[in-house]
């Protein structure tokens, strides 16, 4: 009998030859997401998309038509997602809130695969047998409380019974008829209007904020938030550039990075009406008061902080600053928990070293390039100009030409990084941050710029020390801040990255990240960068969304930190010669900062990062009044 091919005779009973299957998802992902350049991989990890990747599980020798189903499912969600939603609209139009976010990201995807399975049925049979693995892996069968049973998951389902007419899969459980009546009874009306505006994402988004308001879980979206169509970047401007055409054209960079926004609009115009009553701030603020304090001889002098009598004028009050720490990496973990866990950061981003270490490369060119050296010729005193020799042998009665080198026009400089630490921050986020610092602390170093990298959270979650205090004093009406702060300190501007570097995997302890209450950890870190002698002072903040700190909301106003970072910021960005900007992961900041970025997957952190700091330093006139509103992704 003739022999078969290679691969039949190597390949064991029962054993399939993957590879066609693998091309034939492959194949209908791309044709779903309408990109032919979208690189599809499978992988023992768990399935992700990033930016043009889409990583699906592998599958096995023997997959079964479930396992296939499954993993065909699994594509189509991401092609759907890839083709149907814009990462844009959906990070302006996301509410506040972890919980309101987690509801907001469940429905929208809801939306996007309900487009798929409402126009082919076959797709519609391969993401039912993906939800069923997913709701079966979770163990969901087994809920029977509503406490246990997540929110997010039972209106996601509960869309997608609407959108797509399909009942939960069996494996979900009593998740949606535990959450039935409560979604009914106080949003029916708005789930019930979602399928009119399926194909239309922002009216969609605008549904569903509408949806999460009448459950009270987050505010409507009003008329006078930002459209997204309103700060729309054309989509030439986001498209990445070589090296080579970045570094020829640096200077058109600069310009573009540090466009002015427009004129007639200011911090104030963001803010909500009454939000400032009372706390208008004069250029005084950072006037020093030369007869407060003697300057001795070679010593700089130390300004007067700007926000000492601030927050009194913009009606903000701090219940107790009794329990407050500001605390370095060191003295929350010792040296081998701090080893290990660096060692842990390392493992978790290795791939993404290479990605960075190629912008941190580009950033140094350019920080570099700054920093050449110039020389005045034919002067009567300096360095001997040797290239002019020939002018004495040509004419003896020439006179010799000397040469000088000019002083760089590259200002001393000291940047701080602060990084969100709360809770919302876990997982990808906060490693994606950690790792970025470090590199960008290493590469600002090379080149002479000092780097303090600082972190910002609250010592326990609801309050802490301070709420106990407030409770035994018999809860006093309007008690302002009611938590715990806890600033940290991972590397001092001065202190070398070598000994600095293991601090930063303290940001992957458990239980380190809790609250967030961004306006006074920003007053921390403008008050330590204006007592650095350094005559260019630039502050990055790194956060996911607005201040939230539940001990504080539930006594006061609801906008109580917002309304207080926005005076902050306003502060910085109008009369302090400290340059701020800020980068919001997943979540739009540019209606709180003049120059800010909002990237929408964590891996796209590094780039903003170095391409906001290139553009500071290629533009050396860009100051903090200067802003320019890009989103990456």
């Amino acid at each position: 009998m003739a022999a078969r091919g290679d691969n039949s005779r190597a390949r064991p009973a029962g054993v399939i030859d993957v590879e066609p299957l693998r091309r034939a998802v492959t194949g209908c992902v791309r044709a779903v997401s309408g990109d032919a350049e979208v690189e599809v991989s499978f992988a023992n990890e768990r399935p992700g998309m990033t930016g043009e990747r889409i990583r699906l599980p592998e599958l096995s020798k023997r997959p079964t038509a479930e396992e296939i189903a499954v993993t065909r499912g699994i594509g189509d969600s991401m092609a759907l997602r890839k083709a149907c939603h814009d990462a844009r609209i959906h990070a302006v139009m996301s509410p506040e809130g972890a919980d309101a976010r987690a509801i907001f990201d469940a429905v929208e995807q809801a939306r996007v695969e309900a487009i798929g399975a409402n126009r082919m049925p076959g797709m519609a049979q391969n993401l039912a047998s993906m939800l069923s693995e997913k709701y079966a892996k979770a163990n969901f069968g087994a809920i029977s409380r509503q406490a246990d049973a997540p929110v997010q998951e039972a209106v996601a389902l509960m869309v997608r019974e609407k959108l797509t007419g399909r009942t939960a899969p069996a494996s979900a459980g009593q998740v949606l008829d535990l959450w039935r009546d409560f979604i009914e009874d106080k949003a029916g009306p708005d789930v019930a209007a979602l399928s009119a505006a399926i194909n239309d994402q922002q009216a969609f988004a605008r549904v569903v904020r509408s949806m999460l308001a009448s459950m009270n879980m987050a505010e409507d979206y009003g008329d006078d938030e930002t459209e997204p169509d309103e700060t729309e970047t054309p989509e030439d401007e986001n498209q990445p550039r070589s090296d080579e055409e970045q570094e020829n054209s640096a200077e058109e960079d600069a310009g573009e990075d540090s466009a002015p926004a427009d004129e007639n609009q200011t911090a104030d115009e963001q803010m909500e009406d009454g939000e400032m009553d009372g706390a208008e701030i004069s250029d005084d603020d950072f006037t020093d008061d030369e007869g407060d304090e003697t300057e001795a001889p070679g010593e700089t002098r130390r300004p007067n902080s700007p926000f000492t009598d601030f927050n009194e004028k913009v009606d903000y009050t701090i219940f107790t600053e009794e329990f407050d720490e500001t605390i370095t990496a060191e003295e929350l973990c010792d040296e081998a928990e701090l080893d290990r866990l660096r060692t842990f950061l390392d493992k978790q981003l290795a791939h993404l070293q290479g990605a960075v270490g190629r912008l941190a490369n580009r950033l140094q060119r350019r920080l570099m390039a700054q920093q050449n050296r110039a020389w005045e010729f034919d002067l009567e005193e300096g360095y001997l100009d040797s290239a002019r020799l020939q002018r004495i042998i040509i004419d003896p009665m020439q006179p010799l030409s000397f040469k000088r080198e000019k002083d760089t026009t590259f200002r001393d400089t000291v940047v701080t990084l602060l990084i969100d630490n709360s809770g919302s921050m876990r997982g990808r986020p906060i490693t994606v941050a950690a790792t970025c610092a470090d590199i960008l602390a290493r590469t600002l170093e090379r080149c002479g710029v000092k780097v303090e990298i600082l972190g910002f959270t609250t010592k326990a979650w609801k309050g802490g020390q301070a709420r106990e205090k407030w409770l035994a004093g018999g809860k006093p009406q309007s008690p302002g801040r009611l938590n715990d702060l806890r600033h940290i300190i991972y590397k001092a501007a001065d202190a070398p990255w070598r000994r600095a570097r293991r601090n930063l995997g303290l940001m992957m302890r458990e239980g380190l990240l809790k609250e967030n209450i961004d306006g006074e950890a920003l007053i921390w870190a403008h008050n330590r960068l204006l007592g650095r002698p350094e005559q260019r002072r630039i502050l990055m903040m790194i956060s996911d969304g607005a201040p939230v700190d539940d001990s504080t909301l539930s006594v006061n106003p609801g906008n109580y930190l917002e309304r207080h970072l926005r005076a902050v910021i306003e502060q910085i960005e109008t009369h302090s010669p400290v340059e701020l900007l800020a980068i919001g992961i997943g979540h739009d900041v540019t209606r709180y900062y003049r120059r800010a970025v909002t990237i929408v997957d964590a891996d796209e952190l590094a780039g903003a990062m170095t391409e906001q700091l290139a553009s500071l330093f290629t533009d050396e006139g860009a100051g903090p009044r200067r802003s320019g509103r890009r989103r990456a992704g």
